[in-house]
């Protein structure tokens, strides 16, 4: 299903800037029995991302009868489980890459198949490759949403030709970032690591809750410049995002891994 300014319908004016220039910003959201999972978060980072592209607020009043209307029509094919994507471009017009004389911000909702193979995932873990492609430096952007994804799109097909279901991505730094789709953390003894993401990368929702989870229990949490050798000394590492929750990884590239206590406590936690 697609809506664009809550009405049903396939197209997007061909001056759209989102389709022009991937001038806007997105979020993806999980619905388990017709209410999507920490929608506060996901408000505060399109609130966020709106502000840094410089656009104008959403009207979330408007917004979330537009959202509510897509998880009613969902719902009625018995799903309960399901994603939904709010996706904010610019608006249409526009002279070149200059925002002025541009029409109101252009809202855009899909839903789509909760992935099967999540299930799988969280069970028994997933396994990595390594993404030889880097990401560029970006403090303007980075943490954000935006709706320009190149990299990722990139680095996703190289793993796919590597017949790797996901892959870590590091910075033309060297330093661990994520994967394609995720947010990374791992447990080296009693202390846990996550990359910062003030140069590139997508600070996920998932990321955020998990960070709130480990500070509740005052767990060490140590979020830093990170190379591969020190992820790959990990006593266990996993990944998150807000469609799949926390899953354990195995492996990266040749370094196997142990599926681990945090991984697992924090999965009854959070995972929904």
């Amino acid at each position: 299903m697609f809506w664009v300014d809550g009405k049903s319908q396939q197209t997007v004016e061909i001056s759209d800037r989102s389709f022009q220039y991937g001038d806007g910003c997105f979020t993806t959201m999980l619905v388990l029995n017709g209410k999507i999972v920490n929608f506060n978060d996901h408000q505060h980072r399109v609130d966020d991302c709106l502000k840094a592209l410089k656009i104008h607020p959403l009207n979330w009043l408007e917004a979330t009868a537009w959202l509510s209307n897509a998880i009613q029509s969902k719902s009625i094919q018995n799903e309960t489980k399901f994603g939904l994507k709010l996706h904010v471009s610019r608006g249409a017009g526009g002279r070149g890459y200059s925002p002025l004389n541009v029409s109101k911000p252009m809202v855009t909702i899909s839903t789509f198949d909760y992935p099967s193979h999540y299930h799988n995932w969280h069970h028994d873990g997933v396994q990595l490759g390594l993404c030889q492609q880097a990401l560029g430096l970006n403090p303007l952007l980075a943490g954000h949403k935006h709706n320009n994804r190149l990299e990722q799109i990139l680095m996703k097909d190289e793993m796919d030709q590597a017949q790797e279901v996901d892959g870590v991505v590091l910075d033309i730094s060297g330093h661990v970032i994520e994967t394609t789709m995720a947010n990374l953390f791992w447990r080296i003894k009693d202390k846990i690591y996550t990359p910062q993401l003030s140069q590139s990368g997508v600070a996920g929702v998932m990321r955020k809750r998990v960070l709130m989870a480990l500070d509740s229990t005052e767990q060490f949490v140590k979020i830093g410049d990170y190379h591969l050798d020190q992820l790959l000394q990990a006593d266990e590492v996993f990944m998150t995002n807000s469609i799949l929750g926390i899953a354990p990884i195995t492996r990266v590239r040749n370094t196997h891994f142990n599926i681990g206590p945090v991984t697992r406590s924090l999965q009854g936690q959070l995972n929904s």
